[in-house]
């Protein structure tokens, strides 16, 4: 599905200083050489020349360091999973798992010794003092940053930017590649929808897939222009006609329980099969771990070859 970003990406990367791919930050080090940094969030962090223990404590941060050639040495679950990001787990082996998104278990983070620890998004300030207390902790993004900015902050705490400069850059070209392929088959409206186990949401309009597709040029419908990196509230049976458009690509967090019980009763209910959309074949079934969840550049990625396999 993404080689074509692959390769575009090899060009790019070819000539940067390369990371230890594949290979976790893991194992012990003399090195205590350290540098001045300036996160996310404007607080000066001194962090490791070369880190060799980092704990990836966001999906963010996890899928960022993996983008970049790194591995974590642990890292925590996806949102609202038992394990790493679905999309991710054939890049996770060897991984330790530290707990759960924002939950990320003291006793673990304590066993692993990292010196360095990477978490975006929301953090509890109690669990902040006691984490700082074990090694640097980085703010990679805030939780109206996007993508690029958590790339960008997990590349400069890893001192890996040329890196980073390279994804962007081979994104960019992607994108690029298939505007110029699909061009009319752009001018179409696209709702995300999350499904819940009480029923469905719409991607607000500064979540992340969202703005993977507002990189590619498509639109969202009338009314679902709210702002916001969250979702709408559940939409009822009777108000479907919210979610529909062009294109809708929905999924769940889980990919199984009540969510993915309640989709599958919803794809064979006649309020559903009402909608252009759904006549016009054009629902399409996705991760919802990676759609409609906080994704790094990997996911972005992805959802980029996802959209042009709809539409192309």
């Amino acid at each position: 599905m993404a080689a074509a970003f692959a390769a575009v990406f090899g060009v790019f990367i070819s000539g940067c200083k390369p990371a230890d791919s594949d290979v976790p930050m893991s194992g012990n080090s003399s090195a205590v050489e350290t540098r001045l940094i300036t996160d996310a969030l404007g607080n000066e962090v001194q962090v490791p020349v070369h880190p060799q223990r980092v704990l990836a404590l966001s999906e963010v941060d996890l899928d960022a360091m993996l983008a970049l050639g790194a591995k974590p040495f642990g890292a925590t679950a996806g949102r609202g999973q038992d394990t790493f990001p679905r999309y991710l787990l054939e890049q996770t082996e060897g991984i330790e798992l530290m707990g759960a998104l924002y939950r990320p278990s003291l006793e673990r983070v304590i066993g692993a010794r990292p010196d360095l620890i990477l978490w975006g998004g929301y953090m509890d300030d109690g669990i902040a003092a006691k984490l700082r207390k074990i090694a640097p902790v980085v703010r990679t993004y805030g939780m109206e940053d996007g993508w690029r900015i958590a790339l960008e902050q997990v590349a400069n705490a890893l001192n890996l930017q040329e890196q980073a400069v390279a994804f962007e850059l081979a994104y960019a070209e992607r994108v690029k590649s298939i505007q110029a392929e699909l061009g009319d088959a752009l001018q179409k409206k696209v709702s995300i929808i999350r499904w819940n186990p009480k029923g469905p949401a719409f991607m607000h309009a500064d979540s992340f897939g969202r703005g993977i597709t507002v990189d590619l040029g498509l639109d969202i419908p009338e009314g679902q222009d709210v702002p916001g990196p969250a979702h709408s509230k559940i939409i009822s049976f009777e108000n479907l006609d919210m979610i529909d458009a062009d294109w809708i690509f929905l999924g769940t967090l889980t990919g199984e329980g009540d969510a993915q019980r309640s989709l599958d009763a919803a794809l064979d209910n006649p309020a559903f099969a009402r909608l252009n959309a759904v006549k016009s074949d054009q629902v399409v079934v996705v991760d919802g771990s990676m759609w409609t969840s906080s994704g790094g550049p990997i996911a972005a990625q992805q959802l980029v070859e996802e959209v042009y396999g709809a539409l192309k």
